[in-house]
């Protein structure tokens, strides 16, 4: 099979594809997310939230994906996990806090089954 063949928009259940549609949609969401890597950034955005948005202009579906710490929705509005663990980061929202989000868990379930995949 060559690599034309392949059709590279298969729809996968409960997986968001990052694409150029996707990288246009979250482009100041992940913008702003990038910005965190900055100290500086981060005490902004917690200092005043709704201003540091409407700086990069994310939309309102951005918006309240971030007042509601929710990476899912934000990955859906766009987000790219990469800029996104920035985010993550200021709230110390671990890989499993965030694992736990993406499947519908709490953390201490999410956690609870990666101990019993070891088994």
């Amino acid at each position: 099979m060559e690599l034309e063949d392949l059709d590279h928009h298969v729809h996968i259940e409960g997986t968001t594809i990052f694409d150029g549609e996707m990288a246009m949609k979250g482009y100041a969401l992940n913008k702003m997310c990038f910005s965190f890597n900055k100290a500086a950034a981060r005490e902004a955005y917690l200092a005043d939230p709704e201003a540091y948005m409407e700086k990069f202009g994310l939309n309102e579906e951005q918006k309240q994906a971030c007042r509601d710490k929710n990476v899912l929705a934000m990955i859906a509005a766009g987000g790219n996990i990469y800029y996104l663990a920035k985010f993550a980061g200021i709230f110390k929202l671990s890989v499993q806090d965030v694992g736990a989000q993406q499947t519908g868990m709490t953390t201490e379930e999410f956690k609870e089954k990666l101990l019993r995949q070891g088994d």
